[in-house]
């Protein structure tokens, strides 16, 4: 299936969310903010970079600017709880397959990567 980098800082969300992923036969790879997240996609090529846009050191906005730069044909989903965050990431749609609002429930987020790992 896909490797998958999860750039979350929340440990719990992290790992619930790269736990479903692996259920659906992915590799899931974990990063705890955009810094340490842009570090592992020089390292590894991933097929889609999973991130929440508010995290410390790099957010995800930044690092999804960084990452669209660095790595072209790289999918990026990009995941909020904040109505203002999501309106932030407006500039970056035609970079990002879509944002995903949190909370969201095991299926939702399933669902949200299988759409954007199957898009062009």
């Amino acid at each position: 299936m896909a490797r998958i980098l999860i750039t979350e800082d929340e440990d719990s969300l992290r790992s619930f969310v790269a736990r479903a992923l692996r259920l659906d036969g992915h590799e899931t790879h974990e990063a705890a903010d955009g810094a340490e997240g842009l570090e592992l996609l020089a390292t590894t090529d991933f097929d889609l970079l999973l991130s929440d846009i508010r995290m410390p050191v790099m957010d995800g906005i930044e690092l999804a600017h960084r990452a669209h730069s660095s790595f072209p044909g790289l999918k990026i989903l990009l995941m909020t709880g904040y109505a203002e965050q999501r309106e932030r990431a407006e500039d970056l749609m035609e970079k990002v397959i879509d944002v995903v609002a949190k909370p969201f429930a095991l299926p939702d987020i399933r669902r949200a990567v299988a759409v954007a790992l199957a898009s062009c």
